[in-house]
Order: C-alpha cells, then structure tokens, then sequence
C-alpha cells in the first residue's frame, strides 16, 4: 500500500453533495481535508469552486487513480466544453508514493500543483511535508469553508 492525493473541485450544481458522493465513491479514503471556497480559474462568469484534497492508501496505479477519477467525474455528469470552464465535478490525481508519470492524458506528480493555492492550502493540510509553507493565510481566494460532512 501507498500513500496517493487526489484534488476535487466543483462549481456547479450541490458543489457539497457532489464532492460527499465523489469521495464515498473511493474505497480507499484514508482522510480528507477541510472543504476551501476558491475563486474560478478560467473563462469569468464562473462561480466559486469547493475544493478538498483525498488521501488515499491504495494499491492502484496512478492509471488507475486516473481511471476511478475520470468514472467519478462522468457519475457527476461532468461535461468537457471550455478548458477550465464550469465544472460539476473535477478530479486530478496530484502524487502517488513512488511513482512518476509523464504522458500526454497524465502527469504525475501534478506538474501545476504547486502553482495554485487552491491544491496547495488543502494539501497541506493533510501532507505538511508536500506543501511546505502553504498556509490559509496569504493563500489568495482560498477561503476555509468548513468540513465536508457539514459547515
């Protein structure tokens, strides 16, 4: 078993109840961090994402985390039309112990993840030692939002 993070966002629909059913979809959660209100990336006119980071132990590939992430975001009804535009459910597969990709459907670890304080800040929480010196404070649109099973 290794340790594996995934990233999920949403700003569409029940931004909560979307992120609650994403993570009871994976059967190998082993923590999950404080829920941010971030502000969008991409084309204006979005609205805030929710976002958490999932810690996993897991004997899955990142493929594999690749494979259950784009199956949780089709159960989402996510549909890909703007790069970056509003989403129902995003997941990306951020670092996987031991294990380095980089092909053109999948990096890994993330190759901008230490570019947005909206991975970073929630990262953090849960992996110090991955997100060093990311902390809420100073963190720019990333707003503490409460727990994922309330506020």
């Amino acid at each position: 078993m290794r340790r594996a993070f995934l990233a999920l966002g949403s700003n569409l629909g029940d931004r909560r109840a979307l992120l609650t059913a994403a993570v009871a979809g994976l059967d190998d959660v082993v923590a999950v961090s404080p829920v941010y209100e971030t502000d969008p990336l991409g084309p204006p006119g979005q609205g805030p994402y929710l976002n958490i980071v999932v810690e996993l132990r897991t004997e899955r590939s990142a493929r594999e985390l690749l494979k259950a992430a784009l199956e949780l975001e089709a159960a989402a009804g996510r549909r890909r039309r703007v790069r970056w535009g509003p989403r129902t459910l995003d997941v990306d597969v951020l670092w996987v112990e031991g294990e380095t990709v980089d092909d053109p459907d999948l990096s890994v670890p993330h190759p901008r993840m230490h570019e947005r304080a909206f991975v970073m800040v929630p990262l953090g929480d849960l992996a110090p030692e991955l997100a060093p010196g990311w902390q809420l404070d100073g963190a720019e649109g990333v707003r503490r939002a409460g727990e994922l099973g309330g506020a």
